[in-house]
């Protein structure tokens, strides 16, 4: 059952606890980098000077990818050929750490290689080396027995259909029917037009296009994707849909209600791969306890990280608590290694981190007006909270009012703050040192030479501003106007 008091931090980071059974069309994705300065003189193409080569796991291997770097077990099955391209294909997986037992090598198969051409970051071609066939009937045999010996440690499963025949000829209704009957919840990235053969699975994933095409409805607005996804879902005999809109983010359609989500990426720079991060994301979401629009939000969030990304890329839990965060109101002061990474994880996506501090006892509009002004200097605002034993050190017996974890819930249900982390030392300066940040804010009431953390933010080459204050609202007048009321 899901967790209605679950944060986003606390699902990711029961991600590292669970297991992923992945099952499907296993591929090699090859890009060859080179530069292009000139045009062949034996027909009008272009020239490519080679640079570098990059090979990663695709296909199904991109989910495992992905569950991998989100900190979760992944557990590959399939049959693969036992060629050139299958060896590499298992060397990547020793690279991640990702047993690959339940793979298994036959003669009677060729593993998938798509081969992309990349010149100043555009792709001119891509080359595609596959057989697409059905297995036999002992590769089939193998694959669906290895798959069994693995369900039993798995929380959830992933059928990873990228339509060249792995879960063909009723493979993966075979495999959905193992999960149903051990109560493993699978979800499924579909391909082609027949849904059917997915049948009594926990979801599927398709993207807009797909649905349209599985269902013949139009799926251009909310209320067809809508439409289209009630069919899909009663005549497949799912428990929900998931449907992935490009830009326009995702929708959840399940049998009461139906979830739309904005994209969550900033800037598009690659779409490869994005279907499997979302799945993967979703998945590790789900089997940790989230409602399934939550699942939707922690998924949206990693979708939009990789689309910024070149390649077949993934993104780690880090990097997703950053993006998450603006939207995370739920969870407390962060620790300090936490908040380092999550800093470091926002720079890495060329965001702008800005860093406050102060004790915020009582909130008044005065400090909403600092944290607003702020963070409209920044992407991401950090706030250094002053632990209560440093307030009462700094302001006397009868402080703080309010403790160290009311104060920092009240500060992250501000819309400017992004993260909260306690600091008990006389200066925030270790804290500061540890974020890193890129912009460094502190009230007009000092002088920059007076701002703890000015001099190394400086030195970085980040900046310090002095936000104006307003007057005549203060902690202290507040407290004062208290005492004066009786």
């Amino acid at each position: 059952m899901p967790d209605a008091g679950l944060s986003y931090r606390a699902a990711v980071s029961k991600f590292s606890a669970l297991t992923v059974l992945v099952a499907g069309d296993f591929m090699l994705d090859r890009f060859i980098h080179g530069k292009v300065n000139r045009v062949s003189p034996e027909a009008p193409i272009p020239v490519l000077s080679h640079g570098r080569d990059n090979v990663m796991l695709g296909g199904a291997g991109n989910v495992v990818a992905n569950v991998a770097a989100l900190g979760g077990r992944a557990v590959p099955v399939t049959v693969i050929g036992d060629d050139e391209a299958g060896v590499q294909l298992r060397r990547l997986f020793d690279a991640r750490r990702v047993s690959h037992d339940g793979i298994i090598s036959s003669a009677a198969r060729s593993t998938t290689r798509k081969t992309r051409f990349v010149a100043q970051q555009q792709q001119l071609l891509r080359f595609d080396e596959e057989v697409v066939a059905e297995l036999t009937e002992a590769d089939r045999r193998a694959v669906v027995a290895a798959f069994a010996a693995e369900l039993p440690r798995a929380d959830i499963v992933i059928l990873s259909d990228y339509g060249k025949g792995a879960l063909a000829g009723g493979v993966a209704a075979e495999l959905i029917a193992l999960c149903r009957a051990a109560g493993k919840p699978v979800l499924v990235d579909p391909k082609g037009k027949d849904y059917g053969i997915y049948r009594g699975a926990t979801a599927v994933t398709p993207n807009r296009k797909e649905l349209g095409e599985a269902t013949g409805l139009p799926t251009g607005s909310d209320a067809e994707v809508e439409a289209a996804g009630r069919l899909l879902r009663e005549t497949c005999a799912l428990d929900f849909v998931l449907a992935t809109r490009s830009e326009e983010g995702m929708s959840v359609v399940e049998a009461g209600r139906t979830l739309h989500m904005p994209t969550k990426a900033r800037a598009v720079f690659d779409v490869s791969g994005a279907g499997d991060t979302v799945i993967a994301a979703f998945a590790l979401a789900l089997a940790a306890g989230c409602a399934t629009d939550m699942a939707a939000e922690i998924a949206n969030a990693a979708a939009g990280i990789v689309v910024g990304k070149p390649g077949t890329a993934q993104t780690d839990p880090d990097e997703l608590l950053g993006s998450l965060s603006a939207t995370d109101r739920s969870d407390g002061p962060s620790d300090r290694v936490g908040i380092a990474r999550l800093a470091a994880a926002w720079r890495a996506e060329g965001l702008k981190v800005g860093f406050t501090n102060g004790c915020f006892d009582i909130l008044h509009v005065g400090h909403v007006a600092q944290l607003e002004d702020a963070k409209s200097r920044c992407d991401r605002l950090v706030v250094g909270l002053n632990t209560d034993a440093s307030v009462k050190r700094n302001k006397g017996e009868g402080r703080p009012v309010n403790n160290e974890d009311d104060r920092a819930r009240l500060l992250l249900a501000l819309k400017a703050v992004d993260a909260v982390v306690l600091f008990d030392e006389e200066t925030p300066l270790d804290l500061i040192k540890a974020v890193m940040p890129d912009l460094l804010v502190k009230g007009a009431d000092y002088t920059v030479d007076r701002v703890v953390g000015a001099d190394f933010v400086l030195s970085r080459g980040g900046e310090v501003h002095l936000s104006p204050i307003v007057a005549g609202r203060s902690t202290t007048a507040t407290l004062k106007k208290i005492v004066s009321l009786g």
